[in-house]
């Protein structure tokens, strides 16, 4: 019989959590490694810290006099000198392209990571379409423009396998860097036990989108990106396939405005659209997520009849190095958020698993809304939903297979009677 670490013994009986280790002697060896190295990663000081706070409030809705339409330049306005400054960042190799790939496509009746969904005209998937952009941008300006693929535990290795059975779509492997986004436990809202999912299993779950920043730096990529020149980093969601990479004149401006983070926007088509709002918060650019978005905030309009709130967020932003090496260390490094949610686990002393009919857990996120406001510059730029925003969401309806295969061809149709710059 194999005991449990002496030290990992004296670290769960100091915290009492020692009922994770129930059924150890009927675990096999490597589901033991494997429960060892989870409860390694732990951090049990900042875990009680957490459920200390518990009792805290949801974060409140800031006052309707602190929040402000974000002032969003026209793609219009973008210049000859924005285009040539963001040309000249490319072709030195200056840029990384970061595809935010942790989700499987579950809601789309998909048992896969969603990168793998095939959604273009030939059925092409979703991580060749993105590939085979970055492709182009390397060939045209005859630059290394690596490709960061942020996964999942869920996904990350059909993701490297997909990727290496299809010869990396063109590009060099040594170009493409996957990394795991970071898991934590959840916690029994109770007593703050740690959850198991099975026996010897902690109950795990994704960091949340924040997550995609603190694992670039954490994993030593952001380290090695800035010692290879790069100087942005320019992020977006797997399932939009229509995102303009790398796009000169917003790459150009974000650089000549010497910001820190810049996003695009799409402008909302009606009050109720479930799209999360770039607003002005306190004087900083913030996100107010569209849950939380009062009704008649979201229905206010201006004198000419637009919705004063309007600019949605499509996520796709471009951050500086610089700025993102200060929020993910010391005092700056974005703060988990604490959520209460219902969790099917199992129970130990009842020896079954537990279905909550209420909320029963505390589980810990962290938001890449909370980075923009610790931008001292910020840039939002606005594009047309057509050009560059169709997520793929649904199995059917909205943002589903059908409209985003249509919006794809469209866009193709579109922009080979009008070349670009």
């Amino acid at each position: 019989m194999i005991s449990a670490p002496a030290d990992l013994l004296h670290r769960l009986k100091r915290h009492a959590q020692e009922h994770v280790l129930a059924g150890w002697d009927g675990l096999a060896v490597e589901a033991r490694h494997t429960l060892v190295e989870q409860l390694a990663g732990i951090d049990f000081e900042e875990l009680e810290a957490l459920f200390a706070r518990r009792g805290e409030p949801h974060t409140a809705l800031p006052e309707r006099e602190s929040v402000h339409p974000l002032s969003v330049i026209s793609p219009m306005a973008l210049t000859t000198e924005d285009w040539d400054a963001g040309e000249a960042e490319l072709r030195a190799g200056r840029v990384a392209a970061l595809v935010v790939a942790g989700g499987q496509g579950s809601r789309l009746g998909f048992d896969l990571p969603k990168g793998m969904y095939p959604i273009g005209p030939k059925d092409e998937s979703l991580f060749q379409i993105h590939a085979e952009k970055v492709l182009a941008l390397r060939c045209r300006y005859s630059t290394t423009l690596p490709l960061l693929v942020m996964t999942s535990p869920a996904t990350h290795d059909e993701t490297v396998r997909f990727f290496g059975t299809n010869r990396h779509f063109g590009l060099p492997a040594d170009d493409v860097h996957f990394f795991r986004q970071d898991t934590m436990p959840a916690l029994s809202l109770v007593d703050g036990k740690l959850l198991l999912e099975a026996p010897g299993k902690l109950f795990l779950s994704p960091n949340g989108h924040g997550g995609t920043l603190t694992a670039l730096a954490d994993t030593g990529l952001l380290g090695d990106l800035k010692r290879c020149g790069i100087r942005s980093v320019f992020y977006f969601q797997v399932d939009n396939p229509l995102v303009n990479i790398g796009d000169p004149a917003f790459v150009g401006r974000h650089v000549r405005d010497r910001s820190e983070a810049s996003s695009k926007v799409v402008f909302k088509e009606h009050p109720g659209e479930k799209v999360g709002l770039l607003a002005e918060v306190n004087s900083r650019c913030g996100i107010i997520e569209y849950s939380d978005l009062p009704k008649e905030w979201a229905e206010e309009r201006s004198p000419t009849g637009e919705l004063v709130f309007r600019a949605g967020n499509p996520a796709i932003h471009l951050f500086d190095i610089a700025f993102l090496e200060r929020i993910t260390s010391g005092s700056d490094r974005l703060g988990l958020h604490i959520a209460r949610k219902k969790v099917t686990h199992f129970d130990p002393v009842r020896g079954a698993v537990v279905e909550p009919t209420t909320e029963n857990a505390l589980k810990f996120e962290l938001f890449i809304f909370d980075a923009l406001p610790l931008a001292e510059r910020t840039l939002a730029v606005s594009t047309d939903r057509c050009d560059e925003f169709a997520p793929l969401k649904n199995a059917t309806g909205p943002d589903s297979p059908e409209t985003v295969r249509q919006a794809i061809l469209d866009h193709t149709a579109r922009h080979a009677a009008t070349p670009n710059h």
